[in-house]
């Protein structure tokens, strides 16, 4: 599905509505003046509340999973993300907590 090209620069916030950070591994595409993520790219979440309890405890989301980048368009030989993307933000004990939600991203760069 088509979407503009995601970048370090967006607004991507946990299922929990905590920002997620981008550490880029591309440095030479850029859109805006901003790195274009790739699905390679580390993805950190600092600070999400999310708790189940008593049992097994806090569950807080700690990264995202990628996984529908794009198709047809590569960054340096790695499939770039776009704001249609879908992912699942990750426990520290590896349990699926939820989609992330892309908020704000530019739109002049169109990808598929």
């Amino acid at each position: 599905m088509p979407g503009p090209l995601a970048h370090v620069g967006n607004t991507t916030l946990c299922t929990h509505g905590v920002p997620v950070q981008t550490i880029p591994t591309n440095a030479r595409v850029l859109v805006t003046g901003q790195p274009v993520t790739v699905v390679s790219d580390t993805t950190i979440i600092a600070g999400c509340p999310f708790t189940v309890p008593p049992v097994p405890g806090p569950m807080p989301c700690i990264r995202v999973q990628w996984l529908t980048p794009a198709v047809r368009v590569l960054v340096n030989g790695q499939p770039p993300l776009l704001q249609t993307s879908t992912g699942l933000c990750i426990s520290a004990q590896g349990t699926p907590n939820g989609p992330p939600l892309v908020t704000v991203n530019q739109v002049r760069v169109i990808a598929t």
